[in-house]
C-alpha cells in the first residue's frame, strides 16, 4: 500500500523478479481501458515482465464498486494460489483494501437521479456546504471524509437519503465475510513531504509530455462520457476535462491537478497512519534487502 507517486509499482516489480508472486492491482482507475497516461498505468514492458491482474477490465463508461473489486480480487487470488504462486496486492485505493480484508456493509445501490440532485446542490452550495449537512446527520462519516473529497461525500449523503441510516452505522454492520488469507501488510510512507510533492509535479509534467491532454480529448470526443462517470472523476482526468471545456487554461489546469494529487496523497497517508496493523517502510530510503528478507520469511511461514 502507499500514497500516489510513492514507488509502489517499482517495488512490486522488483519483488516479482525475486519471488514467486503475481500482482493484483488495487486501483480504482487502473481498471479502465483507454486511461493509460493519467493513471500512470505500467507500460507493456513492465506488464510483460510482471503481469497485473484487474487492469484494463472495464470501459470508462462503466462503473465499478468495492463489492465488485472484492469479488474479482478473491477470484484472481484463488487462481494465483492454485497455480502455486502468492498474490501480491498493490495499489493506493484504500477502500478496496478494507473491503477485501474486512468484508462489506449492506449499502443501498447507487441512484443516478439522486446523485445528479446532490451534484446540482454542490454547484449551488459548494461541497463545503454539503459537508456541513453530512456532519449533522452522520458526524462520524463527516469526520472521516474531507470536504474536498466529493466522491465519498456524495456517496455518504446518497446512502443516508436513500436509507435514512447514517453510512457510518451501516458500515458498523459490515458483513462478516471471512478473508481466507494470512497477510503481510506493507505500507510505503514518504517521510519528506516536499520530496513527494516534487515527485508529483515531475510525474504530471511527464504525463503532459506523454500526451495526457490528447488521451483525455479522445475520451471527451467519444460523446458517452461526462464528469458524472466515476472514471472521469479520477485525479487528472477531471481537471484536463475542464480544461478542454474552457474552464481552466493550461496553467490553471496543471495547478489544479498538482493540488488535487497532493490532497489525494495526504488522504491516503492519513488512512495508512491510522492503520496500526501495517508494517511501514520509508519510501524515501527503501532498503530492498531488508524488504526481501521480510517477504522471504513470510513466504517460508506460508509453506
Amino acid at each position: 500500500m502507499g500514497p500516489t507517486a510513492s514507488g509502489k509499482t517499482d517495488l512490486a516489480v522488483e519483488l516479482v523478479r525475486r519471488f514467486s508472486l503475481e500482482i493484483v492491482s488495487v486501483d480504482s482507475a487502473l481498471v479502465y481501458r483507454e486511461m493509460d497516461i493519467g493513471t500512470a498505468k505500467p507500460g507493456p514492458e513492465v506488464l510483460s515482465e510482471a503481469p497485473h491482474r484487474l487492469v484494463d477490465i472495464l470501459d470508462p463508461a462503466e462503473s465499478y464498486s468495492a463489492a465488485q473489486f472484492r469479488e474479482d480480487a478473491l477470484r484472481e487470488m484463488e487462481q494465483i494460489t492454485a497455480a502455486g504462486r502468492v498474490p501480491l496486492l498493490v495499489g493506493g485505493t484504500m477502500l478496496y483494501f478494507r473491503a477485501l480484508e474486512q468484508g462489506l456493509s449492506e449499502l443501498p445501490q447507487a441512484d443516478a437521479s439522486l446523485r445528479a440532485e446532490i451534484e446540482a446542490q454542490a454547484l449551488q452550495r459548494g461541497w463545503q456546504g454539503l459537508h456541513k449537512e453530512l456532519a449533522e446527520v452522520d458526524p462520524v462519516a463527516a469526520a472521516r471524509i474531507h470536504p474536498n473529497d466529493p466522491q465519498r461525500l456524495q456517496r455518504a449523503l446518497e446512502v443516508y437519503r436513500l436509507s435514512g441510516v447514517p453510512l457510518s452505522e451501516l458500515q458498523r454492520r459490515r458483513s462478516d465475510d471471512a478473508f481466507p488469507y494470512r497477510t503481510l501488510r506493507l505500507a510505503l510512507l514518504p517521510v519528506d513531504r516536499e520530496r513527494l510533492h516534487r515527485r508529483i509535479e515531475h510525474r504530471f509534467e511527464n504525463m503532459l509530455e506523454q500526451g495526457l491532454i490528447n488521451e483525455v480529448a479522445h475520451l471527451y470526443e467519444r460523446g458517452d462520457l461526462d464528469l458524472s462517470c466515476p472514471s472521469m472523476r479520477a485525479v487528472g482526468y477531471r481537471q484536463v476535462w475542464r480544461h478542454l471545456e474552457g474552464e481552466y487554461d493550461r496553467k490553471e489546469m496543471s495547478r489544479q491537478v498538482v493540488v488535487a494529487t497532493r490532497q489525494l496523497a495526504k488522504r491516503q497517508m492519513t488512512w495508512l497512519r491510522a492503520d496500526d496493523g501495517l508494517e511501514t517502510l520509508n519510501a524515501d530510503a527503501l532498503e530492498l534487502s531488508t524488504i526481501c528478507k521480510r517477504v522471504e520469511n513470510y513466504l517460508r511461514d506460508e509453506t
